[in-house]
C-alpha cells in the first residue's frame, strides 16, 4: 500500500510518517488491514535522516503545485493522501497570493490528481480552528460544537474552509473518500519558529527551556485551544482508519482541544522550570497577532471526535512534559523534580 503525506518533512508530517512506519500496517477506512509498503513524502526540504534511511520512504522534493502540474508527482497507486502542506496564518495574512497558491490551488490540484487515478483514495485534509471567527453582529458561541457555522475572519481560515468544501464535493461525487479534520493550535512544536500567528504559543515554552528569550505578543488572559503533537497525530490516524459509518457526515471533524489561557501556559512553565524560565518571557503586545489569535475560539465540544475515542490532553503540564520527554536535547534549563509525564 502506498500512502502520500504532503508536508511530510515538517514536524507533524515526520511524526505521522514515523508512526505509520512503526505500525507497519493499518486498517484503511474501515476496510481490510494493509501493509504500508511505500510512504511518499513531499515537501520543499528533505525529511529527517531516519526517514530518508527507511527503504519504504520515497521523498519527492519541490513546490507541490509545480510537482503536480509537471507530472513529477503522480497519485497513481496511492491508496491514501494526508494533505498537511500549507502556508500558515501569519504568512497568508501578509501575502494573499501565497495563501491562494499554497492553500487553494495546491489542494485542488491534489484532488484532481486523486480524481484521475480513478480509485477514490482516502483523502485526509488538515483544516484549522481558524475557520471559526467572531464578527460584529455575529459573535462566536461560548462553546463551538460540530455543527457551529464556520465564519472565518482571516485569509488563512477562509482558504482552509474553501479546502474543506472542495474535499466535501469531491467526496460527494465519489472521487475521493474525504475526511477533513480541524486541527487545534499544535504545541509544543519543536525546531525553529514559523510564520503562524499562533507560533508564539510554542515559542514561549521552547525558547525559555533552551535558555533563550521569547516574545509573548498577547495578554496573559488570552484564551487558546491547544493540542499536543501526539494527540493531533491520533486524530489523523483515526481519519485514516475510520469506516464511513464511524466517520459520519462529510463536514469537518473538530479535533479535541485543551482549553487554557496564555497565562496558564506561563504558570505551567514556571512549575516545570522555575522563574529562570518565565524571566525569559518578554510580554510585548502586538495588535496584529492579538487580533488574529483573539478571534479564534478556545472552547470546543468535539462530540464526533469523542465518539471515536479521541480525547484532549489532560493538562498544560502534561503537554509540556510530553515535549520535554520527546526533545530532551532541546532543554538546557534545570527542571523541577518529580516531573510527571503524561504522553498522548
Amino acid at each position: 500500500m502506498r500512502i502520500l503525506i504532503t508536508g511530510g518533512s515538517g514536524f507533524l508530517g515526520a511524526r505521522l510518517a514515523r508512526t505509520l512506519l512503526s505500525m507497519g500496517a493499518i486498517e484503511m477506512a474501515g476496510a481490510a488491514t494493509l501493509a504500508i509498503d511505500e510512504l511518499w513524502l513531499t515537501d520543499l526540504a528533505p525529511p529527517p535522516a531516519d526517514l530518508q534511511a527507511d527503504p519504504r520512504v520515497r521523498f519527492v522534493g519541490g513546490e507541490l503545485n509545480a510537482l503536480l502540474h509537471a507530472g513529477t508527482l503522480s497519485l497513481d497507486g496511492v491508496v491514501a493522501v494526508v494533505h498537511l502542506a500549507a502556508a500558515v496564518s501569519g504568512d497568508c495574512e501578509a501575502d494573499l497570493d501565497l495563501g491562494l497558491r499554497s492553500n487553494i490551488d495546491a489542494t485542488l490540484a491534489l484532488l484532481q490528481g486523486a480524481r484521475r487515478q480513478g480509485q477514490a483514495p482516502v483523502f485526509i485534509y488538515a483544516s484549522s480552528v481558524a475557520v471559526f471567527g467572531g464578527m460584529p453582529g455575529q459573535p462566536l458561541p461560548t462553546v463551538v460544537e460540530d455543527h457551529t457555522l464556520p465564519t472565518p475572519q482571516g485569509s488563512y481560515g477562509i482558504q482552509k474552509f474553501i479546502g474543506e468544501q472542495l474535499v466535501a464535493d469531491f467526496t460527494r461525487r465519489g472521487l475521493v473518500q474525504g475526511r477533513s479534520v480541524r486541527l487545534m493550535t499544535v504545541a509544543v512544536r519543536p525546531g525553529r519558529p514559523n510564520g503562524a500567528a499562533s507560533g508564539f504559543l510554542s515559542g514561549m515554552v521552547r525558547e525559555p527551556l533552551a535558555g533563550q528569550r521569547a516574545v509573548v505578543p498577547v495578554a496573559p488572559e488570552t484564551p487558546v485551544a491547544l493540542a499536543s503533537p501526539g494527540r493531533t497525530v491520533e486524530g489523523l490516524l483515526m481519519a485514516l482508519r475510520a469506516g464511513a459509518s464511524v466517520w459520519g457526515p462529510r463536514t469537518a471533524v473538530n479535533l479535541p482541544a485543551l482549553a487554557t489561557t496564555v497565562g496558564e501556559i506561563a504558570t505551567a512553565l514556571a512549575q516545570l522550570a522555575g522563574p529562570a524560565a518565565t524571566d525569559l518571557l518578554d510580554w510585548q503586545p502586538d495588535a496584529r497577532v492579538a487580533g488574529i489569535v483573539g478571534g479564534w475560539p478556545s472552547r470546543f465540544d468535539a462530540a464526533r471526535a469523542r465518539a471515536m475515542g479521541l480525547l484532549p490532553d489532560a493538562s498544560v503540564g502534561a503537554l509540556l512534559a510530553a515535549y520535554v520527554a520527546d526533545h530532551p536535547d532541546a532543554v538546557s534549563l534545570p527542571l523541577n523534580g518529580n516531573l510527571q509525564e503524561t504522553r498522548p
